[in-house]
């Protein structure tokens, strides 16, 4: 009798934390970046103007965005504003790179939190790291 009563209190335990768990689904799920181009970690990147390009999963508000630096003089001269494309879920931002640079961006952080879903959902914070080529 003992040992069943130890069992289930045991066996309580371990599944308790899943007994808060809750069906989600994607729309109340925050965005994430999909792809960016250049690819994250990229090491040959052509120098001179570029357009970053970042998709996100889900579609997002328009003239919002946090393209945060990753360190100090990270981020490119920026040639143009950044705009989402048609879809909506790609944000292009013209840049004039430099040869045999790296250039960092964290897209949103804790402080900023501008790249937002159409519910307003903050996207996950990404980092989007690469290097330029030579001339």
């Amino acid at each position: 009798m003992k040992t069943n009563v130890l069992f289930a209190i045991i066996a309580a335990g371990l599944l308790c934390p899943f007994a808060t768990l809750r069906a989600q689904d994607i729309d109340s799920m925050p965005p994430v970046v999909v792809k960016t181009v250049p690819e994250a970690a990229s090491k040959d990147v052509p120098p001179g103007e570029y357009e970053v390009k970042i998709t996100f999963s889900k579609t997002m508000q328009d003239d919002s965005y946090s393209w945060v630096t990753a360190w100090t003089h990270s981020a490119p001269v920026v040639v143009e504003s950044p705009r989402f494309e048609a879809d909506h879920k790609t944000c292009v931002l013209k840049v004039r790179l430099d040869a045999n640079t790296t250039y960092g961006w964290w897209l949103n952080t804790e402080k900023f939190q501008n790249f937002t879903d159409l519910q307003g959902h903050p996207s996950v914070p990404y980092l989007l790291v690469f290097k330029t080529g030579g001339k």
